[in-house]
């Protein structure tokens, strides 16, 4: 069952109080008389400048002591050394940069990269599949405007999901499940922008770095790391892996490598209902001539239905598919076979509700699809990397380092759909299906209902890919004198995803006694069906029948994305005077997107062959009743290697441009850029200590883009259609000055300062100049190569206290003026006004007039984006005995926004920005002595919205709702070489939550991934 805020918050304090419990323990059991606190080895202050490298993460150097240290020898290993590196690298700079430092070689405090910037104030974590950190969003502003670099590069990878989590990635997001924690040292989130610091992000820069050889301590470093991970949805156990090994070789040469495998296998139980709509989008209009002409009729009337004092009779009498074979209707049945069950008194009801423009019945809103998901995936991840490091001497720093990642996922999702409520009369859906008992709330959002000839539907959807990253980078750093110096890279990446997804459906048409019920449990409903629906028998898979009758589907795509980056980077640095440097520096790069995707040239399913029934191609979904609080049942499902086997998909023709299928097109990108730089700090001119940096950065974008534009075939070719490949090309260019001051008001005192503009361009996807169609869901969507960035000004200030070792209180305000945003509208469009050719119909029950949800990309206002962030770091050093180890982090931030959204031609409305969260805060407390530690996180999130207007009839907006998560870890030391480790994730088994519409706030999607635990050890030399 879901836990209440109030069990999380009584769990999460048991949590915590075993965990000191535990820790008292512990202290008690391995700590000696406190002569010398364990953790007091060397010392804990602001790390100096060279201890960074050029991309602003901390090198792994051992930290120097400073005058102004006030207590000797602190903490130097384990998470609260992580913590004290970070904060001396954030101190140290004068932009708003915030760290992350791998605790000891090859051990990042957290399993997965996003979920350790949640620690980060104004960090918010979006989860994919499993419930594992997939991307950042930095003060409310999302993946698409957070540029990510590795060792210094440019980075993209990609993924592809669940439609409700994206589908196939056409962005600039960064994904970070793609990665392993363990192949990098650091990582480091810059806030503000610098004139140095490459365009492109909105929100903020991500840096992350690997570790090389002269970033350890000794000439010789061997650490290895096994896990055992376990799921209690899954339950089952899967290794995790992971090696270095670092050696110098004499004092000059270094060479590190490391390795990490992983293999997880995920369950993951949803209900969703895909849309919510108004009862008449998929209704019937009386015709012409008839009594209510024009009038939608949202199910089959019940016999002898009058309305208005009109007799209707039959809607659907006289009613013919396309091929011009009747329906079947008459005054008993809705369709051959299928008699009238309708309740006069429950239809009178949703006609007597009107909804949008006044229409009558268009105030119920039913799901459009209401079914139970199951989604099975196994991911297998593996990644390393090679440092090869020349070092002759502290003036010159040469390494080649390389590195690649691939993370392979072979998914099964099935879903049980009451399909009749998302079908119109041109599939024999909602018109055919009769209406007993409905109940709704005030809002019109649906209570009860039981139903009669309801189509099920059981689909299947199997999807294998691949996202593969490989980069390759020169870096070289020489110092000619005391005050000049040269620096640079040389780069190539390249990810490439590759998607093959096959969907198979079987149908149970006209099946009767359905229900639904929202009255014990608002997110997931109870649905009781009318047949057995773990029985073969009852379901059909081949072409449709005369009548329309649908007996199944198959569709298949094969896809591959491929984004190639090269970049040229080289930068000068002259110390003019004491404390006073100019820095100046040129970049080039290059980034290309390429799409190309085949499909099945006809998704009407074929008969199977002879000899195979369905019973030997399919199996049970089970624990859908276990795992969604008992509401739903289990269901027969489509195998999909059973399937490819029986069906022969090798005879299948393939297709893309050629029939309108698929995805064909790509971005050229060429970036040319420089900037000029002036650092100083005044502590020997002024009575005041001034640090800072000031400049401007020009950068000419040039862009080339390709898509195909379909058009109608003549009559007689082999296809219905054909296309034209349209060529865009187009550049701009942007001067973007930005400046960042620190001041120490005392040493321990610093107010900062910045100003910047800043720009962030469109997705890949939406700047391809191309337009398709989904025959299946009637959308329809086009991009737009003339989009321009989003830019934007910004400020920022912060004041800090440093007011002991290692503790920090914090608070930041920042200003974003977006001038420019991205929208994607949505209208109902007839397909006859689409600008598609009309012979796409071709071979389908739709019509020219059926309408379509056609999306496009558009550049609109934009609007301000204000919050503040609070943040404290503070080791329990204060305390007596056991409880100095104690210690604790926390932040908030609050952000609010304000976006002019285009809902239609004649609509508009004022709302926050897509994905900004209002409140998002965490806290950790923990626990850390010579032999053990043991902490716990929690993370807070608000609801934030997914799309505005939200793509449904009649909805303004589409959400997620707040979430909140714990996760604990601990971690023994047997000896100096061995380590043991527990790791627990979602202690509350929350779940991820989506409603559409703010105000009725209709369920639209609620999964359980359940809880992660994982035991490992640690062996280092």
């Amino acid at each position: 069952m879901k836990l209440t805020a109030s069990d999380k918050y009584r769990l999460l304090v048991s949590t915590s109080i075993a965990g000191i419990a535990l820790a008292t323990t512990a202290q008690a059991q391995t700590v000696a008389a406190p002569e010398r606190r364990s953790d007091e080895v060397s010392a804990q202050v602001p790390a100096p400048a060279a201890g960074t490298d050029q991309t602003g993460v901390p090198a792994d150097v051992p930290q120097k002591r400073t005058e102004d240290s006030q207590e000797a020898d602190i903490v130097v290993t384990g998470f609260r050394a992580s913590l004290n590196s970070a904060l001396a690298v954030k101190r140290n700079e004068t932009a708003a940069v915030d760290s992350i430092v791998a605790e000891d070689i090859g051990k990042f405090p957290d399993s997965n990269l996003a979920e350790s910037m949640q620690r980060i104030p104004g960090v918010a974590l979006s989860r994919g599949d499993g419930g594992e950190g997939r991307n950042i969003s930095v003060r409310g502003l999302g993946a698409q405007f957070t540029r990510v670099r590795i060792n210094g590069m440019e980075g993209v990878s990609q993924v592809s999901g669940t439609d409700i989590r994206g589908g196939v990635a056409t962005g600039r997001s960064f994904d970070f499940v793609t990665f392993p924690t363990e192949i990098f040292s650091a990582l480091s989130v810059r806030k503000t922008t610098s004139a140095d610091v490459e365009e492109g992000s909105l929100g903020a820069t991500v840096d992350l770095r690997a570790p090389k050889p002269f970033d350890q301590k000794s000439d010789l470093v061997i650490s290895a790391t096994a896990r055992g991970i376990y799921n209690d949805i899954r339950k089952d156990v899967d290794p995790r892996l992971s090696a270095l090994v670092s050696k110098k070789l004499g004092d000059s040469f270094g060479i590190l490598g490391s390795v990490a495998y992983s293999k997880r296998r995920i369950d993951e139980f949803a209900y969703s209902a895909v849309d919510v709509v108004p009862t008449t989008v998929y209704g019937l209009a009386q015709p012409a001539g008839r009594p209510n002409a024009g009038i939608i009729f949202p199910f089959c009337t019940p016999v002898g239905y009058t309305y208005r004092g009109a007799a209707t009779n039959s809607p659907i009498a006289g009613y013919t598919q396309p091929n011009g074979v009747a329906i079947g209707a008459d005054a008993n049945n809705c369709s051959t076979n299928n008699p009238r069950t309708g309740n006069a008194a429950a239809y009178d009801y949703i006609m007597s509700r009107t909804g949008v423009n006044g229409r009558p019945g268009g105030g119920v809103y039913l799901p459009r699809l209401p079914r139970p998901v199951k989604s099975s995936q196994t991911q297998d991840r593996l990644a390393g990397t090679l440092t090869l490091q020349w070092k002759p001497s502290d003036a010159t720093d040469v390494s080649l380092d390389g590195l690649y990642s691939r993370f392979k996922v072979d998914r099964l999702d099935t879903y049980f759909d009451a399909r009749s409520f998302g079908r119109a009369i041109s599939n024999n859906g909602q018109p055919l299906t009769s209406v007993r008992e409905i109940e709704v709330d005030d809002n019109g959002s649906l209570i009860h209902g039981l139903f009669d000839g309801v189509d099920l539907r059981s689909e299947m959807q199997d999807e294998r890919f691949t996202s593969t990253f490989k980069q390759a980078n020169f870096n070289i750093d020489h110092r000619f004198s005391d005050t000049f110096r040269v620096y640079g890279l040389a780069g190539i990446n390249e990810s490439l995803l590759d998607v093959n997804r096959l969907q198979v459906a079987i149908d149970s048409n006209d099946t009767r006694n359905w229900a639904i019920d929202f009255r014990d449990n608002r997110d997931i409903p109870k649905i009781t069906y009318g047949i057995d629906t773990t029985n073969p028998s009852l379901f059909q898979y081949g072409p449709p029948l005369a009548n329309g009758d649908q007996r199944g589907q198959l569709s298949n795509f094969i896809r591959r994305n491929r984004i190639t980056s090269k970049t040229f980077e080289l930068n000068g640095e002259w110390e003019a005077a004491h404390n006073f440097t100019l820095q100046v520096g040129g970049q080039y790069r290059t980034n290309k997107y390429t799409a190309r995707e085949r499909q099945l040239a006809t998704n009407t399913p074929l008969a199977l062959p002879a000899g195979v029934s369905l019973a030997d191609i399919t199996f049970v979904t089970g624990g859908i009743s276990k795992n969604l609080d008992g509401q739903l049942q289990d269901f027969i499902s489509v195998d999909p290697d059973k399937f490819r086997s029986a069906a022969d998909l090798d005879s299948y023709v393939y297709c893309s441009l050629e029939c309108a299928k698929g995805t064909y097109g790509g971005v050229y990108e060429k970036y040319g850029s420089g900037y000029f730089l002036v650092k100083f700090n005044t502590e020997d001119v002024l009575p005041f200590k001034l640090r800072g940096d000031a400049g401007v950065r020009y950068v000419h974008t040039n862009l080339d883009t390709y898509g195909p534009i379909t058009t109608a075939n003549p009559a007689g070719s082999l296809y219905s259609s054909r296309f034209v490949i349209s060529n865009v090309g187009r550049s701009y260019d942007d001067w973007l000055p930005s400046v960042n001051l620190a001041l120490d008001i005392t040493p321990d005192l610093i107010l900062r300062a910045a100003a910047a503009r800043v720009m962030s361009r469109p997705s890949y996807g939406q700047l391809i100049p191309a337009g398709s169609a989904n025959l299946v869901i009637q959308t329809a969507s086009f991009s737009n190569p003339f989009l321009d960035p989003i830019r934007a000004n910004t400020f920022d200030a912060s004041l800090e206290w440093y007011f002991a070792p290692g503790s920090l209180l914090s608070v930041a305000y920042f200003h974003k003026n977006i001038e420019t945003y991205i929208q994607t509208t949505s209208q109902q469009v007839a397909f006859q006004d689409i600008g598609l050719p009309l012979t796409l119909l071709n071979g389908t029950q739709l019509r020219p007039t059926d309408l379509f949800t056609v999306q496009r990309s558009n550049n609109t206002p934009g609007g301000p984006l204000n919050g503040f962030e609070v943040n404290v770091q503070l080791p329990f050093r204060f305390l007596p005995g056991v409880l100095s180890n104690f210690g604790a982090l926390a932040n908030f931030t609050r952000v609010r926004s304000n976006i002019n959204y285009i809902i239609s031609s004649s609509l508009s409305r004022t709302a926050p920005l897509v994905g900004l969260s209002p409140e998002t805060a965490s806290g950790t407390l923990y626990y850390e002595d010579k032999k053990f530690s043991i902490r716990s996180t929690l993370n807070y999130r608000a609801g934030f919205l997914t799309a505005v207007p939200s793509g449904s009839v009649d909805a303004d907006s589409s959400a997620n709702a707040s979430s909140i998560f714990v996760d604990a870890s601990a971690s023994y030391n047997l000896n100096e070489h061995i380590k043991l480790i527990a790791e627990v994730s979602n202690i509350t088994n929350e779940t991820n939550r989506l409603t559409v519409d703010s105000i009725r706030q209709d369920p639209l999607y609620t999964a359980y991934f359940g809880r992660t635990f994982a035991l490992a050890v640690n062996f280092q030399f």
